[in-house]
């Protein structure tokens, strides 16, 4: 450690990303990543922003972006931001939406970026165990707090909580803000994007990483009554009033505009989900239910850690976490249908 540190760096626990491997022909299933490329028309659009104009700087506002935001989810643009991926938009919601003293509640298997935040920005925290199905009760939530952040479909379970759920968790929360992060909503979900207007401690966070498949790009945004976007404004421009250049606005925008194709790949990825589902359950995988791009599954008779060792011995590669409760699962994400093939082959000789 280093005498030039500020003394909270020395306490705190970064994020660990999934594997970025460099090796070629592996079969890349361990980071969510869409298995199919962008939008064409968001293509056309990022190749048309090559030009001279990168010398100057992006519109710091991104007005063309939220504008796509907000007429495709039928929303004001003053309820709308956006950022330099959905983990700088949370990364600002932490910083700026729940720093109140009481502590922060959120699920005790769920996105891990979470308590890293909390340990960043001084922020106490209680995470809430799931059920024994890995479910979220709304009632452990009534309780005191100093805001709700949760994933829907939860990560790394890929479980749906139903909006029905949602409101009562609002209803029930009315003086501390309810962040609904809602980067694998598009596989299967319902967005509660619609209770914004009813409920102005809702903020809603998407990701274009993972539906539209622009995880290179790092686009996010936020989704909420305009004076939590107020908040979410002030800490941006304390910080960096540019977080998205040229290309990526572009990109973004039209990749909102693009509806057909983006309805297509994700159906794609529903019905390969589905279609995996059946194969690992007919190989004895305890499988949950998800609405997501990934699935979580469990062998009764294999242990996790040598089934992931397994399988990148085949040139397979998924998420393996360690964490207690859940260090018997993989998270599995999906593929093209040749690539999860490959997989299930992969498992098949694993499990001889």
């Amino acid at each position: 450690m280093s005498k030039f540190w500020s003394p909270f760096v020395k306490t705190l626990v970064p994020y660990v990303p999934g594997e970025q491997p460099k090796l070629a022909k592996l079969v890349k299933l361990n980071t969510n990543e869409n298995p199919y490329g962008p939008s064409p028309l968001a293509l056309a659009a990022m190749r048309a922003e090559l030009s001279d104009d990168l010398r100057l700087y992006p519109d710091p506002n991104s007005d063309r972006l939220k504008q796509a935001v907000a007429t495709y989810y039928g929303v004001p643009t003053a309820q709308v931001f956006v950022g330099n991926g959905s983990d700088e938009v949370l990364a600002h919601a932490f910083h700026g939406l729940f720093q109140h003293g009481q502590p922060l509640l959120f699920p005790d298997i769920s996105y891990s970026f979470y308590p890293v935040y909390c340990g960043l920005y001084g922020i106490p925290f209680e995470a809430i165990a799931l059920d024994n199905n890995f479910q979220i009760r709304v009632e452990d939530y009534q309780r005191p707090n100093g805001g709700i952040v949760f994933p829907n479909p939860n990560a790394p379970t890929g479980c749906l909580l139903a909006l029905e759920a949602i409101e009562q968790l609002l209803k029930g929360n009315p003086d501390t803000v309810v962040l609904v992060d809602e980067a694998y909503i598009d596989f299967g979900g319902v967005s509660v994007i619609s209770l914004v207007a009813s409920y102005p401690n809702l903020l809603v966070t998407q990701t274009l990483s993972k539906s539209r498949s622009l995880a290179g790009l790092r686009v996010g945004f936020a989704v909420g009554h305009p004076d939590l976007i107020e908040a979410l404004e002030r800490i941006k421009n304390s910080f960096n009033s540019y977080p998205l250049d040229r290309i990526a606005i572009a990109g973004a925008a039209a990749a909102f505009d693009d509806q057909a194709y983006f309805a297509q790949t994700c159906q794609q990825v529903i019905s390969s989900r589905e279609a995996l589902v059946l194969e690992l359950q007919q190989q004895g995988f305890e499988v949950l239910p998800s609405a997501a791009n990934f699935i979580f599954a469990r062998h009764p008779q294999r242990d996790a850690a040598e089934l992931a060792a397994g399988l990148r011995e085949h040139g397979v590669i998924v998420r393996h976490f360690k964490q207690a409760r859940i260090e018997q699962f993989l998270r599995i994400s999906i593929g093209t249908p040749e690539q999860n093939q490959a997989l299930v082959d992969a498992l098949r000789e694993c499990l001889v």
